[in-house]
């Protein structure tokens, strides 16, 4: 415990409050190519592998999770939410911050309805976490890619 004498001399230090969602608070400039600190709700990332995972200790599963690398260049494990998803390796995917309580090391959740990742099929209640419109329907997947168009007069 100081006196008051040392504290007058020197004060007290304030604690950094570290992020629990590093991976959402860097951002990567490409014509520079260096590291910024500025911090955001969603990343755009690009699946690497999806793989299943078994939870902590009480609990018992296979619980769905996919390796993303996002726009900034981290590497990050994220939780695929709902029930079934056809999500494959080079998808393109949005993640949030949110953990999952009985996985270990992973802190990210993948947001359905947005690019690559379709929503839950037949999802009636909260729906808006699940990228499912009224009555169960699936909305519309954004795909990345280009599709050809098809002449009319064929």
């Amino acid at each position: 415990m100081p006196t008051t004498s040392q504290l007058v001399r020197k004060g007290r230090k304030k604690t950094k409050k570290k992020t629990q969602k590093a991976a959402l608070g860097r951002w990567f400039n490409a014509k520079d190519r260096k590291f910024s600190e500025l911090s955001a709700p969603f990343k755009r990332g690009v699946v690497l592998q999806v793989r299943t995972m078994t939870p902590k200790k009480p609990n018992s599963a296979l619980r769905k999770v996919a390796r993303v690398r996002l726009s900034n260049k981290q590497e990050i494990t994220a939780y695929i939410q709902g029930e079934g998803h056809e999500l494959a390796e080079h998808a393109i995917v949005m993640v949030r911050a949110g953990r999952v309580k009985d996985l270990p090391g992973v802190k990210y959740k993948i947001v359905r309805g947005k690019y690559d990742m379709g929503g839950v099929v037949g999802r009636k209640t909260s729906r808006s976490r699940y990228g499912t419109k009224k009555g169960g329907v699936v909305a519309p997947s954004v795909s990345t890619e280009t599709e050809e168009a098809v002449p009319a007069n064929e």
